[in-house]
């Protein structure tokens, strides 16, 4: 018997695109249990578990915290395909270097679809933390064909309220995904001498337009100023702006 996580585990390679023999000859698993995985990997009780979103009068989800935060991290750096089996695997890629970030990432897939097993399948120099439900694109309406940043990007409004109810952690959520924090340095003369001068700065960098603005609003209402450094990022690196970002955010770990 193997658990639900080696089957989503599974499962999530061949959403990869990977061939039910490449799968069982990576996993040791056989391509039978696989193929049947496709059309019940838990038991019928958990998959067809209701939605809030789904229910005759739609409710935000029951942690709108911890979904502001998953929400920054599917526009930056996550995905939802359709399984096989009619189910929806959404993914949100992570590098292998940030596993706070990995453990962040999988806590609020889990707080969010509490009903719902997530995996990490391990890629070269990452990882996609996943999971499988019919739910997500009730929860992601922004889910469609082709790519984030070739097709419009829009909040519903019950998103929108808890992006400004919890805005701390939807711009985490992007900084985590597609953000960073660094350290720039300067010359500066001072009492006539040369020296070397250090400042933090935070980055985000997104090929999407409508992405790119719904970060720069939360950031104003936030208080917080920026500056468009080219077509793709935004730059913060006024110091209270940067205080600010530290006190909420700080770098990936």
């Amino acid at each position: 018997m193997y658990d639900i996580e080696t089957r989503q585990r599974a499962l999530a390679l061949v959403g990869q695109g990977h061939s039910l023999n490449a799968v069982s000859k990576q996993t040791g698993i056989s391509r039978y249990a696989i193929r049947s995985w496709q059309t019940r990997v838990e038991p019928l009780l958990r998959i067809g578990s209701t939605c809030l979103r789904c229910d005759p009068d739609p409710q935000p989800p029951d942690d709108p915290c911890a979904y502001a935060y998953l929400l920054g991290l599917y526009l930056g750096d996550g995905c939802i395909s359709k399984q096989p089996s009619g189910t929806y695997a959404l993914r949100i890629a992570c590098a292998d270097a940030w596993p706070g970030l990995i453990t962040a990432c999988r806590e609020a897939m889990k707080n969010v679809r509490p009903q719902n097993s997530v995996c990490v399948v391990q890629n070269k120099g990452c990882v996609s933390v996943a999971s499988t439900s019919r739910h997500w694109p009730c929860l992601f309406p922004q889910h469609g064909p082709g790519k984030k940043h070739e097709r419009r990007i829009a909040l519903e409004p019950w998103q929108q309220r808890i992006m400004e109810t919890h805005p701390w952690e939807f711009v985490r959520g992007l900084i985590h995904s597609d953000g960073c924090r660094v350290t720039n340095w300067t010359v500066k003369v001072i009492g006539g001498e040369r020296k070397r001068y250090e400042y933090p700065r935070y980055f985000f960098t997104n090929k999407s337009d409508d992405i790119r603005k719904l970060y720069t609003g939360a950031l104003d209402s936030l208080g917080i100023e920026w500056k468009q450094t080219n077509a793709w990022s935004i730059s913060v690196a006024r110091r209270a702006s940067v205080a600010l970002m530290d006190t909420h955010i700080g770098p990936k770990y």
